[in-house]
């Protein structure tokens, strides 16, 4: 059996236990009827997969970085490349945002869709129309940063509406009391679309031309937008079920507020700015343990260890189970309070830092970096995915998840930046020169620890605030 289909079946196992443990776990009695259920799970699952394989479209370009002949870019103009396109994503969240809460998340992720699609299809003809027989001449490579340039910022432009769309589009089908689960859901879709952006963007590049790299996304990307047009409906009263009081902080009174009214309102709220920053943070150490541990095996020749053989799948797992054990823990122990589970999860980071420090040198310090990664994305889940929800309402969540992405991602700037502060070769042979990996997190996850301690109690309130 091919490698990549042990680890898919492997994943898919784990989705099925985890779908029958927490099915088998007390319910947060609701009163909604199964057939609402059913066409909740109908809404959410088509938008959900679409915010996946976003990650596909997004990520694809990692496949292409090398200094060999069989890739597309070399380490120094993929971080021109990715510059541009980040700078992109993150300040389009101030634009999109507010226009997600008035057009609806509906036609947000379709946009998404489709515009990603086709950016990686126009990204797709630019590199099959420079290549040189079966590769990219290593003359000609340069010449292409601008414009892949310009069509990444294109891409990342819309991929910015997919995770504003998905959590608009699920706040008014969640009650605030069961959108820790919703939280859950949404650690395991950002897994998911990790594994197929990092694990089968590399078997793509494996068995077909560099193009299709970024054709097999385009098309999964217009299919689904096709299947979110037939599907998705922004709200239960528009498919033929009756909206139900959220228990958030949607406006009750029914007045339009003007928009500078209500981000003012929102940047005000000690809750929604502390979220934010924790996100910061959130973003510095995803990008920290997610980023580096790859060049640190390569760099001491460990890449036969089994963490770095399945580094994909494993991160995968890691990311499911970080965001039930989220999502459940906070609904069920916590009273729907997303403080309390992020607290417990930055101190696991602080913890993983230290004993990474010590496992350098050994093979176990890919499982620390493992379980750091499920404790990462578990607080991204809770924070982005959920605590968005409660303190934004329905009408102004997509404003609410601009200002907190937008903070991961100029966290996840920040983690570049510590990059910088790695060993090169040929000190980084020895595994105690990356001491700087470790000690370089470590504050930021003691600053998280400290911000989430500061929101344990915040629950929000009617008409858009917390206390």
């Amino acid at each position: 059996m091919p490698n990549w289909v042990s680890e898919l079946a492997s994943i898919v196992a784990l989705l099925v236990v985890v779908a029958v443990v927490v099915g088998r776990l007390p319910k947060v009695d609701l009163g909604h009827s199964r057939a609402f259920v059913r066409r909740r799970a109908m809404n959410w699952l088509p938008v959900g997969l679409t915010y996946a394989f976003l990650y596909m479209g997004r990520y694809n370009l990692n496949a292409a970085v090398g200094d060999g002949p069989a890739f597309l870019f070399d380490k120094q103009q993929y971080g021109t490349i990715s510059a541009f396109g980040t700078l992109t994503y993150g300040v389009s969240f101030v634009i999109n945002g507010p226009l997600t809460d008035k057009l609806g998340g509906k036609k947000t992720i379709v946009l998404s869709a489709v515009g990603a699609g086709l950016s990686n299809l126009a990204t797709a003809a630019l590199v099959w129309a420079a290549m040189d027989g079966a590769l990219v001449p290593p003359e000609k490579r340069a010449s292409l940063v601008a414009p892949l340039s310009a069509l990444y910022a294109a891409n990342m432009y819309f991929q910015s509406f997919g995770a504003v769309s998905i959590v608009k589009v699920n706040s008014a089908w969640f009650h605030r009391r069961e959108r820790g689960t919703f939280g859950g859901i949404f650690g395991i879709l950002i897994s998911l679309g990790l594994y197929f952006a990092y694990d089968w963007g590399g078997l793509i590049k494996k068995s077909a031309p560099l193009p299709f790299l970024f054709i097999v996304p385009a098309i999964i990307l217009l299919a689904f937008a096709a299947l979110d047009v037939w599907l998705v409906a922004d709200t239960p009263g528009q498919a033929g079920h009756e909206d139900f009081d959220l228990d958030d902080a949607t406006q009750t009174s029914g007045e339009k507020l003007p928009m500078s009214k209500v981000a003012l309102m929102m940047l005000k709220n000690p809750a929604i700015v502390t979220i934010a920053l924790v996100e910061f943070c959130s973003g510095a150490l995803r990008t920290g343990i997610l980023q580096w541990y790859k060049p640190f095996t390569n760099d001491l020749g460990r890449k036969a260890d089994f963490v770095a053989g399945h580094w994909g799948a494993l991160n995968c797992a890691a990311g499911i189970l970080g965001g039930i054990l989220a999502g459940v823990l906070s609904d069920r122990l916590f009273q729907s309070r997303r403080g309390p589970m992020a607290g417990v999860l930055y101190g696991a980071m602080i913890a993983g830092c230290v004993v990474m420090y010590v496992a350098l040198p050994t093979a176990w310090v890919g499982w620390v970096v493992v379980l750091m990664s499920l404790a990462v994305i578990g607080v991204h889940g809770m924070l982005s995915g959920t605590a968005s929800m409660d303190f934004g309402g329905k009408e102004n969540v997509g404003l609410v998840v601009g200002v907190i992405d937008g903070f991961v991602y100029l966290g996840i700037t920040l983690g570049f930046v510590m990059g910088r502060l790695l060993p090169k070769k040929p000190e980084s042979a020895d595994p105690h020169a990356w001491w700087v990996w470790p000690a370089g997190m470590l504050p930021i996850a003691i600053v998280g620890f400290l911000l989430s301690l500061r929101v344990w109690n915040a629950t929000p309130t009617r008409g858009g605030g917390g206390h």
